[in-house]
């Protein structure tokens, strides 16, 4: 609170990890302000999230073993309406790249892709989306499910649908930039979740993923085993 002069925040894992497998992702707190955020290494400085930039939206990730936090608070004529504060989390490595967006990419994903999250994602299940609603100020859309069967959920992502029928509900989040669309048929969605929210990661369709499954089980290349009836 009262963001004046600047500090160095160094983050540690509790784990014997190394830090060259680790990447630290961060979330300004609703209504921060007053400060900017540098990743900081032998004196040299690299803007993370500026000041009037913040807000809960914005994530920025980078390796643990490119530095620590340097948190520099910005002149204010009144400091006492200022709070600065953030979130943060530490995930094994997912990217080469210095700094890369906390969303999933537009892009389709490859057979390989797809196999490979379904044995790594945080959310696994076959649904249909039933509407999708936007939110320009967070760029991102939120997408409405209705799940006809869950494979996998590490938190209470989905619920049963109170209408009943053995089916759940539930959303999850992605770019605004994607397009998502209401429509037709069935797909399977995989998924991280992120400072408590489900990210979309790989949906392919679900026949098509029932495809390349297939095509991998008989070639014995699945890297894991899903109930496909």
């Amino acid at each position: 609170m009262y963001p004046t002069g600047a500090l160095i925040v160094n983050l540690r894992p509790n784990t014997f990890t190394p830090s060259k497998h680790l990447t630290v992702c961060i979330k300004p707190a609703a209504g921060a302000s007053g400060a900017n955020i540098y990743l900081e290494k032998t004196g040299a400085l690299r803007l993370l999230v500026q000041d009037s930039e913040q807000g809960p939206h914005r994530v920025c990730c980078f390796g643990l073993d490119q530095g620590a936090l340097f948190v520099e608070a910005t002149p204010q004529q009144d400091i006492s309406r200022r709070t600065t504060g953030f979130q943060y989390e530490l995930l094994h490595r997912r990217s080469s790249s210095d700094l890369f967006p906390l969303s999933a990419p537009c892009r389709p994903c490859s057979d390989t892709e797809v196999l490979l999250a379904v044995c790594t994602s945080d959310f696994v299940v076959r649904g249909s989306i039933q509407d999708v609603t936007h939110e320009p100020k967070q760029q991102e859309s939120a997408i409405h499910l209705q799940v006809s069967r869950l494979y996998r959920q590490k938190s209470r992502i989905f619920r049963p649908d109170p209408a009943g029928g053995g089916h759940w509900r539930g959303h999850i989040k992605t770019l605004l930039e994607c397009g998502v669309r209401p429509g037709h048929g069935d797909f399977l969605f995989t998924g991280q979740m992120h400072f408590g929210e489900a990210r979309l990661g790989c949906a392919p369709r679900f026949q098509d993923f029932q495809r390349a499954y297939r095509d991998a089980e008989a070639k014995g290349l699945n890297p894991c085993e899903i109930g496909m009836e």
